[in-house]
């Protein structure tokens, strides 16, 4: 795999948001908001690190949307469990500013944990594929 260091530290800390977020809300001051916040920043380092990995400059975006679009020029297949992370990106701005958002519920929160580690166990088989 090309550029296995910065891959792997990006998957790190893309790793480092999941476990985080699957730790859930421990207590009743952790906001599902910043969790849902925690699903959104690791499925961007996982894109990231893929396109990275096939030795595409990752764009600076927040944006799914956009790393999915640079992923699908490549020809890799983009499965719909992976498409649909790009409603997390709206977890990157929005949500952690005050008044701006509607409060994030559990299940909204469940929802977008569930994307997260689909989209991290893609990326991972993804990178399996490719050589050494």
């Amino acid at each position: 795999m090309k550029n296995r260091p910065i891959v792997e530290d990006w998957l790190i800390r893309s790793r480092s948001n999941l476990c985080r977020a699957q730790s859930g809300q421990t207590s009743d001051e952790i906001l599902f908001e910043d969790l849902c916040f925690d699903c959104q920043q690791s499925v961007e380092k996982s894109l990231k690190g893929l396109l990275i990995a096939i030795d595409i400059e990752a764009p600076r975006t927040h944006n799914i949307s956009i790393l999915i679009e640079y992923l699908a020029k490549t020809g890799i297949t983009i499965p719909h469990q992976v498409i649909i992370a790009s409603d997390l990106t709206e977890f990157v701005v929005q949500t952690r500013y005050p008044g701006i958002y509607e409060p994030i519920t559990g299940e909204e929160f469940a929802e977008s944990l569930e994307i997260a580690e689909n989209v991290y166990s893609w990326v991972l088989s993804e990178l399996a594929k490719l050589p050494d």
